[in-house]
């Protein structure tokens, strides 16, 4: 959880991103966190957070889904 964090603050700091989702599993050993913005904003931001949270903790996967779908933003989106 440390590490999804201190990525998550390099990220949001990094660009111009906006959280819309995190989901913890494992007891917070196993966060996931979703921003959305531009692609290139994203792009830096999850570039940004990967390397703060490496420095942390551990980092299993790092994805920029361009464009997604609406139907699989409802699922990230919360309220």
């Amino acid at each position: 959880m440390v590490a999804a964090v201190a990525g998550l603050d390099a990220m949001l700091k990094a660009a111009d991103v906006r959280l819309i989702h995190v989901e913890k599993r494992l007891g917070g050993r196993l966060v996931t966190v979703v921003v959305e913005g531009s692609v290139s904003a994203v792009e830096a931001a999850a570039e940004a957070g990967r390397v703060e949270a490496a420095r942390v903790g551990r980092v299993k996967l790092c994805e920029v889904i361009a464009r997604p779908h609406e139907d699989v933003m409802t699922f990230l989106k919360t309220g």
